[in-house]
């Protein structure tokens, strides 16, 4: 209780070297938009001649009223305070709602993937914008091809680093996000007094009269480049188990103070300059001083391989939760950060870099990649928007304040969502591609699970008490080992999975002194290790129920050596005198974990989906961890069985004896010979 209330202060509390962390973390995705949105805004319209004043006041009026109704009121005041256990993210929303409505794993499903595959084209996106930015400082970059492989190397780099932590990703990321929050909130500042009317745009009428006004030559679709200013909002949220509320509360005011005023800076400056005829304006770039402009663009190079942290880091959670909830097939996860829930994927942070560097190769410019942005995390945030509604309901909010946010949200978001469609030719259908073969493996994985539960036969373990003593004591077998483990997903008290009894007594007679059978339940719990032993009124069988938080390593043969100790001390199991050991007076036998793989075998009768969402599964296992290195078995004996996947309501084929008179005064049968 101690660690879990230490945990809860650390999560609430917000420090100094948290704000820093977090400006590294979170808002790098946020932060960087002020070098591109505004340039998207005024391209759209065919340039600064063609701007009038109500015009750039409405822009910039919708800027602030995004990032206010989406990023602060529904992520950093709604969203944050639904956390799974200091877990952020969709799937930690999905958990906590997911026993209202059946139904509600479909826009988990959905929003989850989304933002995975969105997470893999925005390092693409932000680091190629922002190499491309260094063609006004040398001549060097004028070759795209220069371009991309100085992406592709930065990249490389930037994923490399990951294995070290959050932690540390944050402390070396940290401090440059500072600096470059303070240059977006004091030169913004600075601009704004070139003309103090950008200040009317904190009025929302601008925003709506833009959206109706013949000035406006995009129309409904320049929400389209107003979303480029929120598309890291739903990063922060799932990177809430990175840095804690606390730290996210305090920062963020700091950080939407600093880019607003940068888009207000340009506003004024727009403003000022509005008629004059500029080819490939940049307002980001226009309001600087020539002499500052190659500082900048360094510093705004290291603000956008640093916007790529927050999707990455998020993506290693999102994945997490997905395993806890049986959607996603097991991986490898590190947790090499001391604070926390900070985590590791090898294997997603390999798939993220492969696909990251796809796009870079595939659409090779920024301009390609813009195209198909936003349209994946519009689609997210709707789901999130679904979710998020029932958690309000289920924390018993009154349902007139529900209905008033829930419309809202999606009226907003599916503005969003509706102007960025567009951007489905345009490229943004390999995002969608992406975004579908995660929910395929995703529906395959829960599915295959549901069908697995419906047919899998168990026994009764108490009815086969009687063979396991007596072939405990045949000696006539040689001793497998002193303690068989078998590692189960389905054992309900004394019910256990057919296969596992079939193993023990069919397969190969297993002579062991005492037989263990180990569940491992993932709790929503992030540090509980507890664990429950029924030994059936026995002293050779113990059935363990190992209850483990979801940042728990499940090292299972570290916990058995505690249980057994355990049992041990209190005589429920017999002493096991070990005559060859290294460790003097050693009371503890050996143990063989064995591991039962089923598959599927001679199931012409099963329908013909569910026998092939099981075989795909069986085709998806092999390129994920397998459960020896996810139990922690590694350095333990490890036998890998295999045993025919055995269907309980699937009848055996039909064959009959054929019966045949012999008639003696019938001639000998003929030989046909055949060639």
């Amino acid at each position: 209780m101690g660690q879990v209330h230490l945990h809860n202060r650390s999560f609430n509390k917000a420090t100094s070297a948290g704000f820093l962390i977090a400006l590294g973390i979170v808002y790098g995705d946020i932060g960087t938009s002020p070098l591109y949105a505004m340039q998207a805004i005024v391209r759209g319209q065919g340039g600064l001649a063609n701007l009038s004043e109500s015009f750039i006041l409405g822009a910039v009026s919708l800027v602030i009223w995004t990032l206010t109704l989406i990023t602060t009121v529904k992520y950093v005041l709604i969203a944050l305070k639904a956390d799974n256990h200091h877990e952020g993210g969709i799937f930690s929303l999905f958990t906590l709602v997911r026993r209202m409505r059946k139904w509600l794993i479909v826009p988990a499903m959905i929003g989850g993937a989304t933002l995975l595959a969105d997470g893999a084209l925005t390092p693409a996106v932000t680091v190629t914008s922002a190499i491309e930015g260094l063609r006004g400082v040398t001549h060097v970059y004028s070759n795209q091809t220069t371009v991309m492989v100085t992406t592709l190397i930065i990249l490389a780099f930037l994923f490399l680093i990951q294995r070290f932590g959050a932690s540390l990703v944050g402390r070396l990321f940290g401090p440059i996000m500072f600096i470059w929050f303070g240059f977006l909130g004091v030169s913004g500042l600075i601009n704004s007094f070139l003309d103090l009317s950008i200040l009317k745009a904190i009025n929302p009428y601008y925003a709506i009269h833009l959206l109706f006004s013949p000035e406006n030559k995009a129309g409904f679709f320049i929400l389209g480049s107003i979303f480029l200013v929120t598309t890291g909002a739903e990063a922060l949220y799932s990177d809430l188990g990175h840095v804690g509320r606390g730290n996210i509360y305090v920062s963020w005011p700091f950080v939407k103070i600093c880019i607003i005023l940068s888009y207000c800076g340009q506003g004024a400056w727009l403003l000022a300059h509005r008629g004059e005829h500029i080819e490939k304006l940049n307002p980001f770039f226009a309001v600087l001083p020539d002499n500052m402009v190659i500082y900048v663009v360094i510093l705004s190079t290291l603000a956008a391989i640093i916007a790529s942290q927050a999707l990455i880091s998020g993506s290693f959670t999102l994945v997490s939760e997905a395993i806890r909830l049986k959607l996603l097939p097991l991986f490898k996860i590190y947790y090499p950060g001391q604070t926390l829930g900070q985590l590791y994927i090898p294997a997603v942070n390999f798939a993220l870099w492969v696909t990251t560097s796809f796009f870079v190769l595939y659409f090779k410019t920024s301009e390609h990649m813009e195209a198909a942005y936003s349209l994946a995390i519009t689609i997210t945030m709707l789901m999130t928007t679904t979710l998020l509604t029932y958690f309000l309901i289920q924390k018993g909010m009154p349902k007139i304040t529900i209905a008033f946010i829930s419309i809202g949200l999606f009226c907003i978001e599916g503005s969003f969502f509706a102007a960025s469609l567009v951007q489905f030719i345009n490229g943004a259908y390999i995002v969608v591609l992406i975004a579908l073969a995660i929910i395929f493996v995703m529906f395959i994985w829960n599915k295959s699970h549901k069908i697995v539960m419906k047919y899998i036969k168990s026994l009764n373990i108490n009815e086969y008490k009687n063979q396991l003593n007596a072939l405990r004591h045949d000696e006539s077998y040689d001793l497998y080992q002193t303690n068989v483990v078998y590692l189960t997903s389905k054992m309900d008290h004394e019910w256990i999975d057919r296969s596992i009894l079939y193993s023990i007594l069919d397969k190969r007679p297993k002579r062991a002194e005492c037989y263990w059978f180990v569940n491992v339940k993932v709790t929503d719990e992030p540090y509980t290790s507890e664990y429950k032993v029924d030994m059936m009124d026995t002293d050779f069988i113990v059935r363990v129920n190992l209850y483990l938080g979801f940042r728990m390593r499940q090292e299972v043969p570290r916990y058995l050596r505690t249980i057994v100790t355990d049992l041990m001390e209190s005589g429920r199991l017999p002493r096991q005198h070990q005559h060859y050991s290294i460790t003097p007076g050693r009371k503890v036998g050996d143990f063989r974990f064995v591991v039962v793989e089923e598959k599927l075998m001679n199931a012409r009768q099963m329908p013909g989906f569910e026998r092939f969402v099981l075989q795909t599964k069986a085709q998806i296992k092999r390129i994920t961890a397998s459960p020896i290195r996810w139990f922690g078995l590694q350095f333990s004996e490890v036998t890998v069985e295999t045993v025919p996947l055995v269907l309980s309501d699937v009848r055996n084929l039909e064959i009959h004896e054929r019966l045949e008179q012999v008639d003696e005064t019938e001639a000998p049968a003929t030989k046909i010979k055949t060639y």
